[in-house]
C-alpha cells in the first residue's frame, strides 16, 4: 500500500503523484454498459494501442493482434451478429472454454450476485426471458459505444500467450481510462467466431480471444451505477517475511 506521504512525495509541489493517477486510472475501471454516442478519434484509439503494447510477454512474443471497427463496418459487424444470435445461440460454440463447465464456490455466488446485481439495476425480473434476452444482445451492439475492437491470437499458441494477452488486455482499458474513455471486456463475442471471422476476414490460423467496446460511459445509465464487490487483499493473499 502506497501512503498519503509517499504519493505526495512522487507527485512533487502542486503536482498530481503518477501514483496517484495510475491507481485511480485502475479502481475507476469497470464494465460499462451504456455508452454515449460521441465518437473516438481514431487517432485516440491508435494511442491507446501505442501504450498497450508495452505489456510484457513471454520471450517477447507480443502474441496480441487487434480489428477495429467503427461506423459503417460496425454497424454491418453487429447486424450480422444480432442475427446469429437471434436464430438460437445454442449452435453456436466458442473454440475454447472461457468458463468452467461447473461453477464450485465461491464463484459460483460472485457469477450469480453480479448477475442479478445488472439485471436489478434494470428492473428485469427472474424469469423474464424476453428482457433477459434483449439485454444479451445488447453485448453485439458493443452496447451502443462508437468503437469496437476483436482480439484474435495465433491458434498454435499456447496457455502462456493467453496470460500475456490479459497484461494487454488490462493495458487497453487502463490506458483508455487514462485518457477518460471506458471499456468493456467481453467474452460474449467468442460463441460467434465463424460469424466475425467471415466478416471480418479473420484467418483460420487465428483464434478469437474476446471483443471489447470502447468510449464514454453514460453516467446515468442505471446498468452503469451499481456496485460491484472485490475481495479485500487479505481474502487472497498471504504474506511471510516481513
Amino acid at each position: 500500500m502506497v501512503h498519503s506521504d509517499e504519493r505526495q512525495t512522487a507527485a512533487g509541489a502542486g503536482g498530481v503523484s503518477p501514483v496517484a493517477a495510475v491507481d485511480e486510472a485502475i479502481t475507476s475501471r469497470r464494465s460499462i454498459r451504456r455508452f454515449r454516442a460521441d465518437p473516438v478519434p481514431a487517432d485516440t484509439v491508435r494511442d491507446i494501442l501505442d501504450v498497450a503494447r508495452h505489456a510484457p510477454s513471454g520471450t517477447n512474443m507480443q502474441p496480441w493482434q487487434v480489428l477495429v471497427v467503427a461506423g459503417g463496418p460496425k454497424r454491418v459487424l453487429s447486424a450480422a451478429l444480432r442475427v446469429a444470435y437471434d436464430s438460437g445461440k445454442d449452435q453456436y460454440r466458442s473454440e475454447h472454454e472461457y468458463y468452467p463447465a461447473k461453477f464450485p464456490e465461491p464463484y459460483l455466488s460472485r457469477r450469480r450476485k453480479v448477475g442479478w446485481d445488472l439485471y436489478g439495476s434494470l428492473g428485469i425480473v427472474k424469469g423474464d426471458m424476453a428482457r433477459m434476452h434483449e439485454q444479451g444482445a445488447r453485448n453485439y451492439l458493443f452496447f451502443d459505444a462508437p468503437v469496437g475492437m476483436i482480439f484474435t491470437i495465433d491458434r498454435v499458441l499456447e496457455i502462456g500467450s493467453w496470460l500475456d494477452y490479459g497484461m494487454f488486455l488490462q493495458n487497453v482499458a487502463i490506458a483508455a481510462r487514462a485518457r477518460g474513455l471506458d471499456t468493456c471486456m467481453q467474452a460474449a463475442f467468442t460463441r460467434f467466431h465463424s460469424v466475425i471471422r467471415e466478416q471480418l476476414g479473420i484467418p483460420e490460423s487465428r483464434m478469437l480471444v474476446c471483443g471489447m467496446s470502447l468510449g464514454y460511459a453514460d453516467a446515468n445509465a442505471p446498468e452503469n451505477c451499481f456496485p460491484v464487490d472485490r475481495e479485500p487483499v487479505d481474502a487472497f493473499a498471504s504474506f511471510a517475511g516481513f
